[in-house]
């Protein structure tokens, strides 16, 4: 099972979802907190809601805030770096472009990419966190190759 778990984090890791950042995570999750990875995701998770639906109010204003616009988006992919949301904080990077060209269509084009890309990591996140519960602990987070 650690094995199969390992090639699930790995798949993440090949297909651009995460990043370095999630291995420096889980090198912060210790016997004393064995589940600070999967803690900090949820909490990603349930805060991003805010920033998600604060974005979307923006997005319906007319006209557009684009300084606004830039902020909540800011702080989002503030947030999804944190946790090493790879496609989500490229997604975010082209936003802002559209955000700083005044670009209104291409930010409403790429907001849904960037809740697609969104959508798709909490799903895989949460297979793999409930694998990891069933796989049992490991012995030490290693680097993918």
């Amino acid at each position: 099972m650690q094995r199969q778990l390992a090639n699930m984090k790995q798949s993440l890791f090949d297909q651009g979802y995460l990043d370095e950042q999630f291995i420096q995570l889980e090198e912060l999750q210790d016997d004393t907190n064995p589940n600070f990875v999967e803690e900090v995701v949820t909490l990603y998770y349930r805060d991003s809601v805010r920033l998600i639906q604060n974005i979307e109010n923006a997005l319906d204003k007319n006209p557009l805030d684009f300084a606004k616009l830039d902020s909540h988006m800011h702080q989002f992919k503030g947030s999804s770096s944190s946790i090493g949301a790879r496609k989500v904080k490229i997604e975010c990077t082209q936003f802002r472009e559209y955000c700083r060209a005044g670009n209104g269509e291409g930010c409403k084009r790429t907001f849904q990419q960037v809740k697609k890309e969104y959508a798709t990591l909490k799903k895989k996140l949460e297979a793999y966190f409930q694998f990891a519960r069933q796989a049992g602990p490991v012995e030490k987070a290693c680097r993918p190759k």
